[in-house]
């Protein structure tokens, strides 16, 4: 009988539109780490995309509620779907808290960090489409790509912490850049869970 009752496969067409606003968010804020004083607007834009996601991720999870058979395990759709929000909600902070501390100048290595965030968007980007059919044996090497961005993020921030601190100068400063680094480099080990789980799913499902 279950065999008669055919799954529902919206969810690959919902987690391609996440994936998108990801990288749609991750380009934005990378235009906004290289000119700051469009900072301002890049976060305005930014805000109305994660509301977006938002919006995309309470339609996963509405969906995963009233379908009776899913292309999935529903588990994994639950994570994958939270990981993705967890990304942009993470880069939207960086860009609103950019803003609140008035930043008017953006240290190369903060630049670095959020293009760490940008190439791991761009892996996803090519991963999550092929869910759906789960025959690509390259997938592992887009997951192995996202952690070796996630270790070069580990290494800009551990770097750039360093120099601050031997550098001194105002002692809130910083701690606000260190909040800043911290924030934007939790996004590049948000976008790592991202990989592991689709990294699951293909293990599980090959």
């Amino acid at each position: 009988m279950f065999q008669l009752i055919p799954k529902e496969v919206k969810f690959f067409e919902l987690f391609e539109k996440s994936a998108k606003l990801l990288l749609e968010g991750s380009h934005l804020l990378a235009e906004a780490l290289s000119h700051p004083e469009e900072l301002i607007s890049k976060a305005q834009r930014l805000e109305r995309l994660e509301h977006e996601a938002d919006q995309v991720t309470h339609e996963i999870m509405a969906k995963l509620n009233r379908t009776f058979i899913t292309p999935l395990d529903r588990e994994d759709i639950h994570r994958l779907a939270t990981a993705l929000d967890d990304v942009m909600d993470f880069i939207e902070g960086v860009a609103e808290h950019l803003v609140l501390y008035k930043v008017k100048a953006i240290p190369a290595s903060f630049q670095a960090l959020g293009g760490v965030v940008l190439r791991q968007a761009e892996q996803i980007n090519k991963m999550i489409p092929r869910i759906k059919d789960l025959k690509h044996a390259d997938i592992l090497d887009h997951c192995i790509e996202v952690n070796r961005q996630e270790n070069e993020g580990d290494r800009i921030l551990r770097e750039a912490v360093a120099q601050m601190f031997e550098k001194g100068g105002d002692p809130l400063e910083v701690m606000k850049w260190r909040d800043l680094y911290a924030m934007l480099e939790t996004a590049t080990d948000k976008c790592e869970d991202v990989a592991v789980v689709i990294e699951g799913i293909f293990l599980k499902n090959a």
